[in-house]
């Protein structure tokens, strides 16, 4: 049995096994217990996953124009605090990315907040997930950024401002794309990694007061670490789409 298995992954490893493997044999991959597949880290966003669409299920038909309720009002600011952070860093039709911003930032963060409930570990504290969010990001300024300018102008960014230049600025830009989903993914995994480390170290001395500061921290850490990484998200589409060379 893997070690320090939480008892949503067990549930899922007692009675849906079978799915489990059928999944990794599609992708080419055998798990390293067979008999027990998933892992905390994908059960875990599984769990996100199913929170968020709860939420957001509770929330859709109790939208009110008159009458908003407190989880309608919490929604708003973030959607308007988001939708402020796009103006200011992409400017002008930067709106229309705000879908995938949004999205970006209540998965990480749920996911960094999912820690602090007792019996269950934040999936961003697992390096596969900060990877796989920095993949996406990184996919998804290079695809607008192509939609918008063309690949022509979008090669040109490469280029820098004098052509003469183009030997030595294409590599250096090659080399900093590449670096940026390091970047994002080791950010947000040291950060929640030892955050959670944190919190596990003080719950075991005491029970009270120091677990509450520090859960206090972990939240605020949740919250600067999925601004960050969706800020950064922003600035990487802000250049891409740019018609400025």
């Amino acid at each position: 049995m893997p070690e320090h298995e939480l008892w949503f992954t067990a549930l899922f490893n007692d009675y849906l096994a079978g799915a489990g493997n059928a999944i990794l044999h599609i992708f080419g991959l055998q798990a390293e217990h067979p008999e027990r597949p998933w892992t905390n880290f994908i059960t875990m966003q599984i769990l996100v996953t199913l929170i968020i669409i709860a939420l957001f299920g509770i929330l859709r038909p109790r939208l009110s124009m008159d009458k908003p309720g407190k989880l309608q009002h919490l929604f708003e600011v973030m959607y308007e605090f988001l939708a402020n952070q796009t103006d200011e860093v992409i400017g002008h039709n930067g709106r229309r990315y705000l879908t995938f911003f949004g999205t970006l930032f209540i998965f990480i963060l749920f996911g960094n907040l999912l820690g602090i409930i007792p019996t269950l570990e934040s999936p961003t504290m697992f390096p596969y997930v900060p990877v796989g969010c920095a993949i996406a990001a990184f996919l998804y300024y290079n695809v607008v950024g192509i939609r918008e300018v063309g690949i022509g102008g979008y090669m040109k960014h490469f280029v820098g401002p004098m052509p003469l230049m183009a030997p030595l600025m294409i590599p250096i830009e090659i080399i900093s794309h590449l670096a940026r989903p390091l970047s994002l993914s080791i950010r947000l995994f040291a950060n929640m990694y030892a955050g959670e480390q944190v919190t596990l170290v003080f719950l075991g001395l005491t029970y009270v007061v120091a677990p509450a500061l520090f859960m206090g921290l972990h939240v605020f850490i949740a919250l600067l670490q999925a601004y960050v990484f969706v800020l950064l998200t922003m600035v990487y589409v802000g250049g891409a789409v740019s018609h400025e060379h």
